[in-house]
C-alpha cells in the first residue's frame, strides 16, 4: 500500500540522515518543512519535499493534510504497560499525605500490583494490556518499550514478557522488551535468595526463551543498592542483555554511576541529581532519560532538564506508563510537563520524545524521524496553529489520523 499526505502545513522533524541523538545547544534546533507532502510505500518513507516540487500524481490513499502538521510517532522507551489492575486506592492514600514509603511499606506499591498480576492469567492479562496498547497508539506514539517487575517470581516474570511480546505481535506497535526482576523484594523471600531467584534462574530463562532485550533495576534506596545492581546487570550481559536502570527517582542512588560503568543504553527518572552525576554522563553514550509524568503525580521534584541540557547533555522523554506511581500513557502530555515544569522548549522536548528515546531503544536507524527509508510511523494533527501548539494545550487532544508501518490505523 502507499499513502500520499499532501498539502502539509509543517512537516515535522525532518532529518535527511538518520542521527544518534540530538544534545545539549542542538536540541533547540527542529528541522521542519512547511507546505510539504510525504509519501510512503512499502511502510517505508519513500520521499518528502515541497508540495511544489511534487511529482507523484496517484497513491492508493491520498490525504489532504491543509492546515495540519504530520510528526514522526512518538517513541516511548520506558514503561511498564503490562499490569493487571489500577491502584486508585493508593492515590487515594496520597491525597492524605501518604508517601510513596508508607504506601509500600503497607502493602501497596510494587508489591501490591505482583499480588494482582499472580491471580491474573495470561490471556486475561493480555486482554487488558492490549487496550493501554491501542490507547497510547491513538495518543501518537507507534514504539514502545515495555518491562516486566510485578511479577516476582519467575512464572510471573516471563509471563509479563509472554505478554508484552504478544503486544507486539498483535498490533502495530514496534515492542522492544525489558526483564525487571530486580524491582522489588517479595515478601516471602530473603533479600539474599530473591537476587539469586533473579540471577541463576529468571535471567538465564529469560534469555534461553528471548523474551527480552534489556535488563533492568530500580537502584533506590529501600530497593535495590548499587551493588547488587552492579551485579545483576554485569550477569544480565553475560546474557546478552543489555542494561537500561531505574536511576536517582527518589534520592541521589547510585543509580547514574553504576549505569555508566555498566555500559547502560539509558538511565531514566533522574528527579535526583547532583554535579557529579552530571558530569560521569558527559562522554558517555547512556540516554538520560526523564519520567515527568512519575515526578508530577508523586509531588517530589522534577529532573533538573536545563541544567543536563546546559551541560551538553542529550536528554530523552518518556512516560513511564504504570499504574502505581504515573498512570497516564500520553506522550504529548510529557511534552507539556517537559515545557512546564522543567523549562525545556517545544523543540526540545520534540527531539527528546522522538529521535533521543529511539535512541534509547536502539531504534535509530528506523524510527524518531522523517528521514527516507525509515519505518512509516507518523500521524497527522487536527488544523493547529504551531507545533508549540501541542505541549501548549495540555491534555488536549490533537491529533486525528495515526498511520503505522505504513498503513492508517482505525480508531479503537
Amino acid at each position: 500500500m502507499d499513502i500520499l499526505i499532501k498539502n502539509i502545513k509543517q512537516l515535522v522533524q525532518v532529518r535527511e540522515e538518520s542521527l544518534k541523538w540530538v544534545a545539549g545547544d542542538d536540541m533547540a534546533n527542529l528541522p521542519v518543512l512547511d507546505n510539504a507532502f510525504l509519501y510512503i510505500e512499502n511502510g517505508k518513507i519513500a520521499d518528502y519535499g515541497s508540495m511544489a516540487d511534487l511529482t507523484i500524481n496517484t497513491a492508493e490513499e491520498v490525504i489532504d493534510a491543509t492546515g495540519r502538521f504530520v510528526f514522526p510517532s512518538f517513541v516511548d522507551s520506558h514503561t511498564h504497560l503490562v499490569f493487571a489492575a489500577s491502584r486508585e486506592e493508593e492515590f487515594v492514600d496520597k491525597i492524605k499525605g501518604l508517601s510513596y514509603q508508607e504506601i509500600a511499606a503497607k502493602g501497596g506499591g510494587i508489591l501490591n500490583s505482583a499480588k494482582k498480576l499472580q491471580a491474573t492469567s495470561e490471556d486475561e492479562l493480555l486482554e487488558r494490556t492490549l487496550k493501554r496498547a491501542w490507547e497510547i497508539i491513538g495518543f501518537g506514539t507507534g514504539a514502545v518499550e515495555i518491562k516486566s517487575g510485578y511479577g516476582l517470581t519467575l512464572e510471573d516474570e516471563l509471563k509479563m514478557l509472554k505478554v508484552a511480546k504478544r503486544v507486539g505481535e498483535l498490533t502495530p506497535l514496534t515492542v522492544k522488551t525489558t526483564f525487571l526482576g530486580a524491582h522489588a523484594f517479595p515478601k516471602e523471600m530473603s533479600r539474599e535468595d530473591y537476587i539469586k531467584l533473579i540471577k541463576d534462574e529468571m535471567i538465564p530463562a529469560v534469555a534461553e526463551q528471548k523474551l527480552a532485550e534489556y535488563i533492568d533495576a530500580f537502584c533506590e534506596q529501600g530497593f535495590f543498592t548499587v551493588e547488587e545492581t552492579e551485579d545483576i546487570m554485569e550477569v544480565g550481559k553475560r546474557y546478552g542483555l543489555i542494561p537500561k536502570i531505574h536511576a536517582n527517582q527518589l534520592s541521589i542512588s547510585g543509580g547514574v554511576q553504576v549505569g555508566v560503568k555498566t555500559g547502560a543504553l539509558s538511565v531514566d527518572h533522574l528527579e535526583a541529581m547532583g554535579e557529579a552525576e552530571i558530569k560521569v554522563l558527559q562522554g558517555s553514550e547512556v540516554m538520560p532519560t526523564l519520567l515527568p509524568g512519575a515526578a508530577f503525580y508523586l509531588g517530589t521534584s522534577f529532573p533538573p532538564a536545563r541544567d543536563m541540557l546546559n551541560a551538553g547533555l542529550p536528554l530523552a522523554l518518556a512516560t513511564d506508563y504504570n499504574p502505581g506511581s504515573a498512570p497516564c500513557g500520553k506522550m504529548a502530555f510529557m511534552l507539556s510537563l517537559a515545557c512546564i515544569k522543567m523549562k525545556m522548549t517545544p523543540e526540545e522536548a520534540i527531539n527528546a520524545a522522538t529521535i533521543n528515546t529511539a535512541y534509547a531503544m536502539d531504534l535509530s536507524d528506523s524510527h524518531g524521524s522523517i528521514t527516507r527509508g525509515k519505518v512509516a510511523n507518523v500521524f497527522i494533527t487536527k488544523e493547529i496553529p504551531s507545533y508549540s501548539f501541542m505541549p501548549y494545550s495540555f491534555g488536549g487532544d490533537v491529533i486525528e489520523e495515526v498511520v503505522l508501518n505504513g498503513k492508517l490505523v482505525e480508531k479503537h
